[in-house]
């Protein structure tokens, strides 16, 4: 993936006017307006030196509308959660919080890196716990050793084959009815949110206008 960093600055055609709103109303109403770029966040995170873009400047390219460069940079999927950021920020603007929003907007959007096995996690554990109604631990490992580095998969076999003998794992899956249209089900209750989110970027969108 090419560094964000070494991209050209973008016109404003590139831009997306939209995206900080957007990103705002999905990370639970956060201001980034009130960010004043002292660069405390960045300074604060312990893994600052390993990402490609810093907190303070993802928040200053999601105030731009970069939603292109910021949906697919590593920095998004190497936070940690451990809200130093929020901690430290002198206008209590909950980063992690940003941080959060932004990876569900690369899910939607498909932006997951190869060679992070986090966003292929949360993908495949959704994806089986919306097919069976719970997790499958031997399939959700299976796909996502396949999927980001199937050479792991080779060091952890004699793991795998130990927990299997031990009966700690199924090759069966062991189903849950969803999609029965009750209350209480998940597919109910994950249809619904969807629904929710829908009608509020409706509504946040006639609004905006």
């Amino acid at each position: 993936m090419q560094n964000a960093q070494e991209r050209p600055v973008l016109d404003q055609a590139e831009l997306d006017p939209e995206f900080p709103r957007r990103m705002t109303r999905k990370a639970w109403g956060e201001n980034l307006r009130r960010c004043i770029q002292c660069g405390n966040c960045t300074g604060t995170c312990p893994l600052s030196e390993y990402m490609d873009l810093g907190p303070r400047k993802i928040i200053s390219m999601v105030r731009s509308g970069n939603k292109t460069d910021v949906l697919k940079c590593d920095t998004i999927w190497l936070c940690a959660s451990c809200y130093e950021c929020t901690v430290e920020c002198p206008k209590e603007i909950k980063i992690t919080d940003v941080m959060y929003a932004l990876k569900q907007q690369a899910l939607d959007a498909g932006h997951t890196p190869r060679s992070m096995p986090l966003p292929v996690l949360d993908r495949e554990f959704f994806n089986i716990v919306m097919k069976l109604g719970r997790s499958q631990e031997t399939w959700l490992m299976a796909l996502v050793i396949l999927k980001t580095n199937w050479l792991r998969g080779l060091d952890l076999a004699p793991m795998g084959l130990k927990l299997f003998a031990q009966g700690r794992l199924s090759l069966l899956p062991d189903p849950i009815k969803v999609g029965t249209g009750k209350k209480g089900d998940l597919k109910t209750i994950m249809d619904a949110c969807d629904r929710l989110d829908k009608e509020e970027e409706k509504e946040a969108g006639v609004s905006s206008h």
